[in-house]
């Protein structure tokens, strides 16, 4: 990976707008940085402004007219071309994500390839996009019901999975009909350039989809409000989110919204506290705890805790913090100075509200980490649900463990926060399961393991976790399309 980054870092990169890749009419560019070597300079890009999204916007606007009269399965081949693309450059993608990310390789590589599988899905629903026909009043009349492409896109990214994410929102975009303005997160825009590089391999038109780099601020504003958009699809912080949603709601915009979470993993039994262990902690650390689904919080019953925080410890002293580059490392840096920053201070709040903080939680910053944004996961028991820490997304390696007395008082517990995106249950108690499944309030809900999804289900939270239409899986087509009523006389 390093001897591959030499070539390749300090490049400077420009917007894609209509098949063509020219630089900003502001004439400014941006740096990015290695969160593992953070004086390392990978790349520059466009510092963009409202006429770079006017551009790019009316291009989407343009190209509709005639991608939206592309047949289905002619779109789904475009697609399955750019999925294999995709897998042909797994190797240089998961570079380039680890290095702007911080994630450690295996966790990009895992992302990438679920990238191709949900492309490879998508692709097979552009041969999917199903109607009905309705019975008639009249028997002189047919009633169909249609569904047609929404129009421009705007997608915007968060910079914990910048190629998964993209991908999520371009492709099914691209299946239903629509075209798309993309705007990736600041922080890691790399990914993305090459993303538009394949998808114009793949034999994508030009204006189709198009790529303008920039902050939230005069791209993303920009995008939200201009007319010829139809629909936003963001994934971010709820704040964020709820802020779109007020401008997209006035213009009357339809929104596709992933937010954040706060999410529970309710211990009633088990066979091994080992396994469940191991469940909690991958799913709480990976990405460095820097994802929307991270388990979060432990919620046990007080006769089983001793065991299950004995047992996450031993976990978590196999964890190895360290950079992509660092083969044994299982957990990498945080992104930035300001992640890292909010990370403490949550710290500091657990301890002054009288947690104990019982493992980890401390910056590293001798040799090699002194390069980058690194810290101890850290494990805090004796937590309140009503202690900031339980009850706010941290966005960070912290785990929480809250003791119950029994399932009523730990699903009480669990949907006790404003989020509902994901929650698991370690249970041998099918009626429990199914009783915590049914009265937790979540999107996504996992039995006996962590919170990791599929590529072909739907995803997506409720409460302030989530708004709109569901992701990834066939409840796509809700965002991506219009219905349309036909009457015909014969």
């Amino acid at each position: 990976m390093n001897d591959w980054l030499k070539d390749e870092i300090g490049k400077t990169y420009n917007n894609y707008i209509n098949g063509e890749w020219i630089r900003s009419r502001t004439g400014e560019t941006f740096e990015i940085y290695n969160p593992a070597r953070k004086k390392q300079v990978l790349g520059l890009f466009q510092a963009s402004n409202e006429d770079d999204v006017h551009q790019a916007v009316e291009a989407a606007h343009e190209a509709f007219k005639e991608w939206s009269n592309v047949p289905g399965p002619d779109r789904g081949a475009i697609l399955t071309r750019f999925a294999d693309l995709l897998e042909k450059h797994s190797d240089e993608l998961a570079f380039i994500l680890s290095a702007e990310q911080g994630k450690v390789l295996a966790e990009s590589k895992g992302e990438v390839g679920r990238a191709v599988k949900e492309t490879r899905f998508v692709a097979g629903e552009a041969l999917r996009i199903e109607g009905s026909t309705l019975p008639s009043e009249k028997s002189n009349i047919a009633t169909s019901v249609l569904h047609k492409p929404l129009g421009v896109i705007a997608a915007i990214a968060p910079w914990n999975f910048p190629v998964v994410t993209p991908v999520r929102k371009i492709a099914p975009a691209l299946a239903y009909g629509c075209t798309v303005v993309y705007k990736p997160a600041s922080e890691t825009p790399w990914s993305s350039i090459r993303l538009m590089e394949l998808l114009e391999e793949a034999g994508v038109p030009k204006g189709v989809v198009n790529l303008v780099t920039g902050g939230g601020s005069k791209v993303g504003n920009a995008l939200i409000s201009h007319p010829l958009v139809k629909g936003i699809s963001f994934t971010g912080s709820t704040n964020i989110g709820v802020g779109i949603n007020e401008k997209a709601t006035k213009l009357l915009k339809k929104t596709q919204l992933e937010l954040g979470g706060k999410n529970p993993a309710v211990v009633v039994d088990y066979d091994e506290a080992a396994y469940v262990a191991q469940q909690i902690v991958s799913a709480a650390f990976a990405c460095s705890g820097q994802r929307c689904t991270s388990i979060s919080r432990v919620i046990v019953l007080k006769e089983k805790a001793g065991e299950i925080i004995q047992a996450i410890q031993a976990e978590l002293e196999q964890v190895k913090v360290g950079p992509a580059s660092n083969s044994s490392a299982t957990i990498g840096p945080l992104v930035n100075q300001d992640q890292l920053d909010t990370t403490l201070s949550y710290i500091e709040s657990g301890k002054e509200e009288g947690a104990q903080l019982v493992y980890g939680g401390n910056v590293l910053s001798e040799g090699e980490y002194s390069e980058g944004y690194y810290i101890v996961p850290g494990l805090f028991t004796g937590v309140q649900s009503e202690m900031k820490i339980a009850k706010e997304e941290i966005f960070g390696p912290v785990l929480s463990v809250i003791e119950v007395d029994n399932l009523e008082e730990a699903i009480q517990v669990a949907n006790d926060v404003k989020y509902g995106l994901a929650a698991s249950i370690f249970t041998k108690d099918l009626a429990l399961a199914y009783k915590f499944v049914n009265e937790v309030e979540s999107g996504m809900v996992h039995v006996n393991h962590g919170t990791a999804s599929q590529a072909h289900a739907p995803f997506g939270g409720v409460k302030e976790s989530g708004y709109g239409a569901f992701s990834i899986g066939k409840t796509n087509k809700d965002f991506f399309t219009e219905m349309k009523v036909a009457y015909f006389l014969y």
